[in-house]
């Protein structure tokens, strides 16, 4: 007698995400890229007010939040979103060229950056990690958000930062520094030849240990603390 299959799953629904830029041109081209990628998008604003909305209305997964905008902006709509019960990971959409800007959203609980003229291959998969819980943080990101960040820390900032990294384990160090280049699981499961699950377990624990939560405030700590980039 064949063994009974269970109960039949039925379809995985789509990511769901709200666009906020102050251009419509903008917002017209991220649907389109993340509709032919199966992401529905499920609401759009121009500003920051339309922004937190848009989240109580539609309950997205993840949203694309452009850091720029002449009513209330992209950090301070970042603060608020995250403060909503069941808030969604935000991802900054920035040009990367007011590095206060990066580390203000750093702070309001960004869970990744995106390059406004990034490729849409790069837009989907930071939309997927965002959305996986994972967080997004590209090469390219890294290089920019990091470095200014380094750049911008006093001497006893670092030290404090570096205390607070003492005590990840061999593996969850090499996991974290991976991190400043903007590596994904999969790339860090390659370097170290573990499984992409071992990856997440030492990202978790290092996250645990250092008080920080997530691979991007993961990121920025050991660039504060001078590590990487």
């Amino acid at each position: 007698m064949a063994e009974d299959a269970g109960p039949a799953r039925g379809p995985v629904a789509p990511t769901r995400v709200v666009i906020v830029d102050d251009d419509a041109l903008v917002r017209t081209l991220l649907t389109r890229i993340l509709g032919a990628a199966g992401i529905e998008v499920v609401g759009e604003a121009d500003d920051g007010d339309g922004a937190v909305e848009a989240v109580r209305v539609h309950h997205p997964d993840v949203v694309l939040m452009d850091l720029r905008m002449a009513r209330l902006n992209g950090i301070e709509a970042t603060r608020l979103v995250r403060e909503l019960p069941g808030a969604p990971g935000v991802i900054a959409l920035t040009s990367f060229d007011a590095p206060t800007a990066v580390l203000h959203a750093v702070a309001a609980g960004v869970a990744g950056f995106l390059a406004k003229d990034a490729a849409p291959e790069e837009i989907v998969e930071a939309v997927r990690q965002v959305a996986s819980g994972a967080g997004a943080l590209s090469p390219r990101a890294a290089r920019v958000v990091l470095g200014s960040i380094q750049d911008s820390t006093h001497e006893v900032v670092r030290r404090e930062a570096a205390a607070r990294l003492r005590g990840l384990s061999q593996r969850e160090w090499d996991v974290a520094t991976a991190l400043t280049e903007g590596l994904s699981n999969p790339d860090i499961a390659r370097r170290l030849f573990v499984s992409e699950a071992t990856v997440k377990t030492h990202i978790q624990s290092a996250c645990l240990k250092a008080g920080v939560e997530g691979r991007v405030q993961l990121a920025v700590l050991c660039a504060r603390a001078g590590v990487g980039v």
